[in-house]
């Protein structure tokens, strides 16, 4: 790990965009952002693979498939947050020993599959995000909270194993927002009706992207 800048501090951010060089971790947009924390850059420090990150690719072959980060748009990733990839890590709960003893190494890995961050997400610090999970759409996983499961769009989980805590919205404005998919709107749209995203207004949000599409 290269030395950590001086200047490093939680409350600055790394666009993960203009960062991530690891052809296994998708970054989409401009937005997302890690606060740049004095523990080191995101793909040093959250991204923690057993298979998939520079240094073991060039240890060894990977054994199995590689699993895939998938980061959406706008997404916060606080300070010392960890995103942990690659299954069991070699150690079966259903044999009597957890050890990865090198004869059964093949046998001993089950992967997870792929982890999803979607757009609009808020990872916090020091949270933990356990392989092969999805956190949907504008959700919010507390700080130190441990992912096991899948998180809802626009759900609050906290603790460990996390679990739900409230809805930031009702059923019927989530689901208008999902509906709306603004993460996907061209930037034009994405810039002109920003104001009204960043407030509370849903039926002001519905009138104003339909008339952004009549015009």
């Amino acid at each position: 790990m290269s030395p950590i800048a001086p200047d490093r501090h939680w409350s600055k951010v790394e666009l993960l965009h203009e960062s991530v060089t690891n052809p296994n971790i998708h970054i989409k947009g401009t937005r997302s952002y890690y606060s740049d924390a004095w523990s080191g850059s995101f793909e040093q420090s959250v991204v923690r693979y057993l298979y998939g990150d520079p240094y073991s690719l060039s240890a060894w072959t990977p054994q199995w498939p590689i699993d895939q980060l998938h980061i959406g748009d706008c997404v916060c990733i606080g300070a010392e947050a960890v995103i942990l990839l690659g299954g069991n890590h070699t150690h079966r709960t259903d044999w009597f020993s957890l050890y990865p003893f090198p004869e059964v190494i093949l046998d001993a890995y089950k992967g997870k599959g792929d982890t999803h961050i979607m757009d609009g997400a808020w990872i916090g610090m020091r949270a933990m995000i356990m392989p092969g999970v999805t956190i949907g759409e504008g959700a919010i996983v507390a700080s130190g909270a441990i992912v096991t499961k899948d998180v809802a769009p626009y759900t609050i989980v906290a603790g460990n194993p996390a679990v739900p805590v409230r809805q930031r919205f009702s059923g019927e404005v989530t689901q208008s927002l999902l509906a709306l998919d603004v993460y996907n709107w061209p930037q034009a749209k994405f810039e002109a009706l920003r104001p009204l995203l960043c407030a509370t207004d849903i039926e002001a949000l519905i009138k104003a992207a339909a008339d952004y599409e009549a015009r």
